[in-house]
């Protein structure tokens, strides 16, 4: 996507009037910005809108959730996440959590919506991946929600099993029909007893005009059936009262596409008027660390051959796995993904986020960055009255788990290879105290979850892994020291201020009133 700076910077920084010496920050007589004497707190406008775009209750209180998918529904699109509740590094998910919205940058938080305490079968810490379906019941007469998912089947060997519960609301609740849907023991090819997981359901009418029910799944493998009218049934195709698994069975394992892990997602393409056409795609994690890639197949999906396997997204930042949605949305088409984004977040305390799809002529997808600002945020650039572009050090994140939490990341300017992206930001409230209008924190556009840290005398930007850098990563916004623009003092450390001089970012006392002092500008689209 082409980018560019604007010319004109946030009101706060645009016109100032000099007065008396630039040289000394407390002398009363020099002037910031619009009047503000120099180094007074003042309140500049901050990002809102951005990612994550959920984690948090009606309460405000951090809610982690990962696996997302999405239901859209009439003009509202509902979002699910399994709700992580681990203290450490392992999978604790009870329930799944609901949210709605209807412009996708406002986001309610609708509670949840399945309890795994309230499912006869599963394990009550591991709500796993799982897809909402709304379809009509021509037993009641009225549309309902089904809700695909899986868990640890306590009545199987312990083997994960995709499950169904059902509810005539897309917020539940949802009621378990009693049993798994697909026990983990009768896909017999199975090579571990976590290969059924991660459903996804894909609903569509044939040119016949014979509609479709399909449930996809699998890690390491490629499932897929069809379902009967009710939603809770497998199909039987020749009606012998027996569901098989085959090639040509009721229940069929696919060749995975190139480089599949798990979490697959069913999508096609819709045109002007709703009709469905083009190739079937996959989306997917892909290796490990999981990136996101996808497939297509241009066959009915009972027999589906994926081809054409391109790279989506790399992987995350703040989190070992991904997993995605993707659905269409006023319009345009959008993909929900997870990371750990949020302070003390990690592939256990996981966090919903959106992205724009963008599809070329031919069918490919552009690449996507993961973002801090998603599609509602402001992306800002910081450069000191000196001419120097606040920038972090260009990284490719590695596969390499031992590389991570990402910490310590040189910041400065004119650093060797980086990109526009690099100088790219979002300004968000501080995270110490969010609640304090003069303090904020500077977070990576392009590495989302990591933020300007201050670190003995110098800036970094760094995951806040383990919760113990909210002053570090806070800063208070103050009238330009220079007589101009805003200055950035550390909360951690009072006195010292953000300084960018010779290409590095430092923190210092303030005295080289440029290197300290600047001018925030918005990019956009």
């Amino acid at each position: 996507m082409c980018k560019k700076i604007l010319a004109l910077a946030l009101a706060l920084v645009m016109t100032v009037t000099l007065f008396g010496c630039q040289e000394d920050p407390a002398d009363p007589t020099t002037t910031g910005t619009a009047g503000t004497p120099a180094g007074q707190p003042i309140e500049i406008p901050k990002s809102i809108g951005g990612n994550p775009i959920a984690g948090f209750d009606d309460q405000g209180n951090i809610a982690y959730g990962g696996d997302p998918s999405v239901l859209v529904d009439g003009d509202t699109a509902y979002l699910y996440v399994g709700h992580d509740t681990a203290p450490g590094d392992a999978y604790v998910i009870p329930e799944y959590l609901c949210y709605s919205s209807k412009d996708l940058i406002n986001w309610n938080y609708e509670g949840v919506v399945l309890k795994m305490s309230d499912v006869p079968w599963a394990d009550n810490n591991s709500a796993w991946a799982g897809q909402v379906a709304k379809h009509y019941d021509a037993v009641s007469g009225k549309d309902k929600y089904y809700f695909y998912y899986c868990s640890w089947n306590n009545k199987d060997a312990g083997k994960q099993s995709i499950g169904v519960a059902v509810s005539e609301s897309p917020t539940g609740p949802f009621v378990d029909i009693g049993g798994a849907l697909v026990m983990g023991s009768f896909t017999t090819d199975h090579t571990s007893d976590w290969n059924d997981i991660d459903p996804t359901v894909w609903i569509e009418t044939d040119a016949k005009g014979v509609e479709h029910r399909y449930l996809a799944w699998g890690n390491g493998k490629l499932y897929v059936c069809e379902l009967n009218e009710d939603m809770v049934s497998v199909k039987d195709y020749n009606g012998d009262g027996e569901i098989t698994f085959g090639n040509k069975g009721d229940i069929r394992s696919l060749g995975v596409p190139s480089g599949y892990t798990e979490g697959p997602w069913l999508y096609r393409r819709q045109d002007e008027s709703g009709q469905y056409y083009g190739p079937y795609y996959c989306f997917y994690a892909s290796g490990w660390r999981e990136r996101l890639a996808y497939s297509t197949s241009e066959d009915e999906l009972m027999k589906a051959m994926w081809f054409d396997t391109a790279a989506l997204m790399e992987p995350a930042t703040t989190s070992n796995t991904s997993h995605c949605a993707v659905f269409d949305f006023n319009g345009k088409t959008y993909m929900i993904y997870h990371n750990g984004s949020l302070v003390k977040g990690s592939g256990y305390r996981r966090v919903a986020c959106i992205a724009e799809l963008h599809f070329n002529d031919d069918g490919t997808i552009q690449f996507v960055t993961e973002t801090a600002t998603g599609i509602g945020g402001t992306i800002s650039s910081i450069t000191s009255l000196n001419g120097e572009a606040l920038t972090h050090a260009h990284f490719v994140n590695t596969n390499n788990d031992a590389d991570y939490p990402y910490e310590n990341i040189t910041v400065g300017s004119g650093l060797a290879g980086t990109t526009a992206e690099d100088s790219w930001w979002e300004i968000v409230p501080g995270s110490c105290d969010k609640t304090n209008v003069h303090y904020v924190s500077i977070e990576s556009y392009n590495k989302a979850g990591l933020y300007l840290t201050a670190n003995q005398g110098n800036a970094v930007l760094s995951q806040d892994y383990a919760g113990i850098y909210g002053e570090a990563q806070t800063f208070k916004t103050v009238s330009g020291l220079a007589g101009s623009g805003v200055s950035f003092e550390s909360v951690k450390f009072p006195g010292t201020y953000l300084t960018l001089k010779d290409g590095k970012a430092t923190l210092t006392d303030g005295s080289d009133v440029s290197a300290c002092s600047f001018t925030i500008a918005t990019v956009t689209e």
